[in-house]
């Protein structure tokens, strides 16, 4: 009776960790890819890439190997929203949120009350204004950002009177967030005691029940 067994090798232990402020800044990318080489670690640690994507091609550039696995976080920005209701701190307010999407290496999650709607659809027994939804429709869209569905109701606010009812809260999230957690979905929480709905944003498969023919 025979056996065989084999030793692998074990590698020195270095692991490299960098704030890189920006890949693609003053050839920094050339340097870190030199540094790999120079020092030759088993894991790097890299923070504040500001890369709104990474993939294989470019983790091997850097690398200078194609044996190499990796993992990518990318940070998460949410926003707690209170929108206004007059026209002009709309403007402004829209004009706000638009310079924080400027920051595109962060995974955006606005949530909370916008005070506005995005159709006609959207309000009933009140009045809606053409002028006001399409600037909230350019904004979702020029941002690139998705209205995460909401399950179980049409509206999240209802009067006092209980007349007027309307969709003024949601999440908006980026399409980074969106690829960070598949399937996303809201749903509405019991509202006895607010005129607005909470909201709670999750992910997982839905049951949508049988499918019609």
């Amino acid at each position: 009776m025979s056996s065989s067994f084999c030793v692998l090798p074990i590698l020195p232990m270095k692991i490299l960790s960098v704030n890189i402020r920006g890949f693609k800044r003053d050839g920094k990318a050339d340097w870190f890819k030199r540094m790999i080489a120079s020092s030759s670690p088993i894991v790097a640690a890299v923070q504040e890439t500001k890369c709104k994507k990474i993939n294989d091609a470019w983790i091997e550039y850097l690398w200078g190997s194609q044996s190499v696995e990796y993992a990518v976080k990318y940070a998460v920005a949410i926003v707690n929203v209170y929108g206004p209701y007059s026209d002009e701190k709309k403007k402004r307010f829209w004009e706000s949120l638009d310079s924080l999407c400027s920051f595109d290496n962060l995974a955006w999650v606005f949530c909370g009350d916008f005070n506005e709607v995005r159709s006609a659809s959207e309000r009933e027994h009140t009045n809606f204004v053409h002028r006001r939804a399409s600037l909230f429709n350019d904004f979702i869209h020029s941002n690139g950002l998705i209205d995460v569905p909401l399950l179980g109701k049409k509206y999240t606010r209802i009067s006092d009177d209980g007349v007027q009812f309307s969709k003024l809260d949601r999440f908006l999230v980026s399409t980074s967030f969106a690829h960070m957690w598949n399937d996303l979905y809201v749903s509405a929480l019991d509202w006895k005691l607010s005129d607005h709905t909470p909201l709670l944003l999750q992910n997982g498969q839905v049951d949508y029940g049988p499918k019609p023919f």
